[in-house]
């Protein structure tokens, strides 16, 4: 059981790591496509998020904020 509830875990953790690269591509991409190069200046501080819950926030975000400084509220 240890070895299966561990390689659980890793896939678990692959998973993750997955969704967050892909959010974190999404971002990017919305970023660039909405605010420009200007947008694309927040990328450093959001590809260190760790929280996908907060990256899809901000993904989602993008979408009805006015301002950079509309979405960097949703991380800081």
């Amino acid at each position: 059981q240890g070895l299966e509830q561990g390689l659980e875990q890793g896939l678990e953790q692959g998973l993750e790591q997955g969704r967050r690269e892909e959010l974190i591509s999404g971002i990017e991409l919305g970023l660039e496509l909405k605010f420009g190069s200007e947008g694309l200046q927040l990328m450093p501080t959001i590809s260190q998020l760790e929280d996908v819950a907060l990256l899809r926030e901000i993904r989602d975000g993008i979408k009805t904020v006015n301002s950079l400084d509309e979405l960097r509220r949703i991380y800081e």
